[in-house]
């Protein structure tokens, strides 16, 4: 297949390594120019993932509309914060292209519309089909060709989402497809919020028995707001649900488990030090659009209001997590 990945990431840049390691003829084109220039010269993205050698069958695109020419797939790996600006850009060429799919590599809701990034990509592809591939994938332990497996959705499981899902499939990597196209997007947003109060446990040095609980409970939480707008229950006990929770909640490689044990010993300063940094924090901006999505839709979600009152109120950590033990008493459930 002719793939074409936007967004030259440690995400995207480790997709487009595997892609071209299937055998695929991909072209990756970066936000920038100057960027895609230093790709050029340098075959290594040292600024988001080093280490990583590109081969030379591996394009580096300068522009939207040559690389979409002949795309059949196109995949979008920028930060959910600049997905609308990305399709409203290449929309036009996208629209007028070859392409048969369009997949998101985004994982969080538009700030603005609180749409997935799916229905963001929808209003610019026309009558392109987008889907989504989410699930635990360190993107240096794919590039490396380390055995992942992932979750590939769309609204209809038709044969083009199973060219993709068989394009996409190899030694090192395995896709496993879902029609549960919201259920995987809310779980990929909400699994970045709760891996930050993973980190959160750990910077406080709470301990095993307590970061167990909370991710035990974490992930009744996610279902019960995933299943509230539009997911699948059983989608969250998956690749896309607590297999991607429980990756970014324990790896050391984890921006949002790191970004939490930051906050718990300097939460001023770790919020301060997001303007600055070079790749992104998806779980900080995910932590108030999913409250602004709970709190309207009036669900029950006490671990995601309590970080959000830590990220954006000044709680402080410790007292969030006594507020949250010493709530009413109550059965499992």
């Amino acid at each position: 297949m002719n793939c074409v990945v936007f967004g030259a990431g440690a995400w995207g840049t480790a997709m487009a390594i595997h892609l071209d390691r299937q055998g695929h003829t991909v072209t990756l084109v970066p936000r920038r120019l100057e960027q895609a220039l230093k790709l050029t010269a340098e075959r290594e993205n040292t600024d988001y993932l080093k280490g990583h050698k590109l081969s030379a069958s591996l394009q580096i695109g300068l522009e939207a509309i040559p690389a979409l020419m002949d795309a059949d797939v196109v995949f979008l790996a920028c930060p959910s914060k600049g997905l609308a600006e990305l399709v409203s850009q290449i929309g036009p060429a996208l629209r007028a292209s070859s392409a048969r799919m369009v997949v998101s590599l985004c994982k969080g809701l538009d700030q603005n519309t609180l749409r997935r990034p799916t229905e963001v990509m929808a209003l610019a592809a026309g009558k392109i089909p987008v889907a989504t591939l989410s699930g635990p994938s360190n993107a240096d332990e794919v590039a490396r060709g380390m055995p992942t497996a992932m979750v590939l959705a769309a609204h209809q499981d038709d044969d083009t989402l199973r060219e993709v899902q068989a394009a996409l499939s190899g030694p090192t990597l395995r896709a496993y497809t879902s029609s549960d196209l919201p259920g995987v997007e809310i779980g990929g947003t909400l699994k970045n919020v709760y891996a930050v109060g993973a980190g959160l446990c750990d910077g406080l040095g709470l301990g095993s028995n307590a970061k167990a609980a909370f991710l035990t409970r974490a992930l009744q939480e996610m279902m019960r707001v995933g299943v509230a707008v539009g997911g699948r229950p059983e989608t969250f006990l998956g690749l896309g649900g607590v297999g991607d929770l429980m990756a970014t909640a324990h790896g050391g490689w984890s921006r949002n488990r790191t970004f939490g044990e930051q906050v718990a010993k300097d939460a001023a300063g770790a919020i301060a030090a997001l303007a600055t940094r070079r790749d992104s924090v998806e779980g900080y901006r995910a932590t108030d659009t999913l409250t602004r999505v709970a709190k309207a839709s009036q669900l029950d979600a006490p671990i995601l209001f309590c970080l959000h009152r830590i990220l954006f109120e000044g709680l402080d950590a410790r007292v969030g997590v006594t507020t949250l033990m010493t709530r009413d008493l109550k059965p499992e459930a």
